[in-house]
């Protein structure tokens, strides 16, 4: 009896420590399906650069991802595996990152002969409104956000450490304080020639620096949240005709981390509730 007790903990365990793996598995198989459901559909490569809060998987707490290295490397591995004139579909959700990598990636976008359309069903902040900028077609849900793309030098707006060093005497200013505004200046430069280079494969030189005039002047603060209305008046391709095959593919990167918001999930048709099915 104890025998019998004694394996029935170990598979009660065993079953315990596989099931988030048969859970992954799971939603990857059915973004696998999801994915090729949308290519066949509209004939494009499908790239998705989801950003979700993470668990670590031995300490248990949450930590947040953006977009590295690793990031640009996939991403630009799959174009070169997409022909020139296919078109390439980009689902981004990302609070942003590395400036380099966002750099990368929004590169090789431009230049792709065939067309470009980016989805962002919540938001792309930062260093994925970059990405967003060499699209043909951003496609927004009415509710989703891009932001500016002031840069940073630390912790501090490179746009706010000039404006310190321009308001105050020279002699009042400390020589780390003259060494970040030295760096504040070409972070501003750079970021502006980033854009134009970029801007400047679809549009107009004048439209070009006019939007990154824009988004770089810190007109905003970095959280600011750029409406699909908003980056409509500046003069970006938006629409806001989101498939809902995008929208159901985001319900296959939960976060791993219990939601503090909860509903079911039903769709009204007239007066009549009809639950969603994926």
């Amino acid at each position: 009896m104890h025998f019998d007790a004694t394996i029935f903990f170990w598979l009660f365990l065993i079953i315990i420590a596989i099931q988030p793996i048969l859970k992954q598995k799971l939603l990857e198989n059915a973004r696998i399906r999801l994915i090729a459901e949308i290519e066949k559909k509209r004939g494009s490569r499908v790239i998705l650069l989801v950003h979700r809060q993470e668990t670590m998987s031995f300490l248990g707490f949450p930590i947040m991802r953006y977009i590295d290295i690793n990031d640009s490397e996939e991403v630009l591995r799959a174009i070169h595996l997409t022909d020139d004139e296919t078109p390439i579909d980009l689902v981004i959700h990302t609070p942003g990152g590395l400036a380099i990598a966002a750099t990368q990636i929004a590169r090789a976008l431009s230049r792709q002969k065939g067309k470009v359309t980016v989805f962002v069903p919540h938001y792309a902040m930062s260093g994925g409104t970059l990405i967003a900028l060499s699209a043909d077609e951003i496609v927004m849900c009415e509710h989703a956000v891009l932001g500016p793309l002031d840069p940073q030098i630390g912790q501090q707006p490179a746009v706010s450490v000039l404006n310190v060093v321009q308001k105050k005497p020279i002699s009042e200013i400390d020589d780390n304080t003259l060494i970040l505004a030295d760096q504040a200046e070409k972070a501003i430069r750079q970021m502006k020639e980033t854009i134009i280079e970029i801007l400047s494969n679809k549009n107009s030189t004048d439209k070009a620096q006019d939007i990154a005039e824009q988004l770089v002047s810190g007109k905003w603060t970095h959280d600011y949240p750029i409406s699909a209305e908003i980056a409509k008046q500046m003069g970006l391709p938006i629409s806001t005709e989101m498939p809902k095959e995008v929208m159901l593919l985001m319900n296959l990167y939960p976060q791993p981390v219990r939601q503090s918001v909860e509903y079911i999930p039903v769709r009204k048709t007239g007066k009549v509730f009809k639950k969603i099915r994926l």
